[in-house]
């Protein structure tokens, strides 16, 4: 098997995972701030890492260096720049707009890599990135009409998401992959407990009993293990293997198996125009992973697909 598949393949479990791990954070901060949450689950995975690092591979922190805590700290500030601008973004918008809007890193990612890095998409990838489009909005039946502060908020995550995607496809190859990740995740820790002290009143919401609770308790093993930890050190390991292209169409997934999850346990409606909207977000990474010629225009270029 391609190592290419491989992390496609990998990828595509990460986007799985966060797909079925949404309805847990909506039950979460329910009765845990967003910041705070996050940067309990963030600091977890940290430390899990960590943990990792110093039993199975301690000899990577001999390659640590300015230049390697400089790109995972700039790795997780995108991170962070996402979660919160999505955060703030919910505030003032509907789910649907800021579901829409944040799959357009879907668009965004590939535009970015030519007018940045002079990296073209294959013919193919450009058609799987138009029919994910199409279908993450009927997916998410976005309202286009009346755009507030809101809407320019998920746009701004858009952007972080799509930047994070692009900068951890250029640096996951020259540095250790569980160090980068541990800096990245430690990045986002700080920064979320930072905002939870000065934006969110946490000294009434973290106590004992709300840590205890069946949904919170759940939300934050499960996403801290596996919805952070293991999927960053994924994407960070698998992401070198792939292209940012590829990789986007692969996370436009994500909203398809959060509404498949709802769909399936908790008892949500899917429907038609949903359900034609995860076909057609589903078709557009399958056209991304079939062998094709360049774009005619762009055959001089460098092209991210094999």
């Amino acid at each position: 098997m391609k190592p290419s598949l491989i992390a496609d393949l990998s990828l595509l479990f990460v986007t799985l995972i966060w797909g079925t791990t949404f309805v847990l954070v909506q039950n979460a901060i329910d009765f845990l701030p967003p910041f705070a949450f996050n940067g309990i689950r963030f600091s977890l995975a940290a430390l899990l890492l960590f943990l990792c690092l110093l039993f199975f591979d301690f000899k990577q922190l001999k390659q640590l260096n300015l230049k390697l805590v400089g790109s995972g700290v700039f790795i997780g500030l995108w991170l962070f720049l996402g979660y919160v601008t999505q955060t703030l973004g919910l505030l003032y918008t509907t789910t649907s707009k800021a579901g829409f809007i944040t799959g357009l890193s879907v668009v965004l990612v590939p535009l970015f890599s030519m007018f940045l890095f002079k990296q073209y998409p294959s013919k193919n990838a450009v058609f799987g990135v138009i029919a994910a489009t199409m279908g993450l909005f009927l997916l998410t039946l976005a309202d286009v009409s009346g755009l507030n502060i809101g809407d320019g908020f998920v746009f701004i995550c858009a952007i972080s998401f799509g930047m994070h995607i692009i900068i951890t496809g250029k640096v996951s190859n020259k540095y250790p992959t569980l160090l980068l990740t541990i800096i990245q995740i430690s990045t986002v820790a700080f920064l979320s407990t930072f905002s939870s002290f000065f934006f969110e009143n946490w000294r009434k919401s973290v106590r004992i009993e709300v840590f205890v609770s069946k949904d919170v308790l759940a939300a934050l093993i499960v996403t801290s293990v596996f919805a952070t930890a293991i999927a960053f050190f994924i994407q960070t390991n698998f992401q070198k293997y792939t292209s940012t292209t590829r990789v986007a169409l692969i996370f436009a997934m994500e909203p398809v198996f959060a509404a498949l999850t709802g769909f399936f346990w908790a008892h949500e409606r899917l429907s038609i125009s949903a359900l034609l909207g995860c076909i057609l977000i589903f078709l557009g990474m399958i056209f991304a992973e079939l062998p094709a010629r360049k774009l005619p225009l762009l055959r001089k270029s460098k092209s991210l697909e094999s």
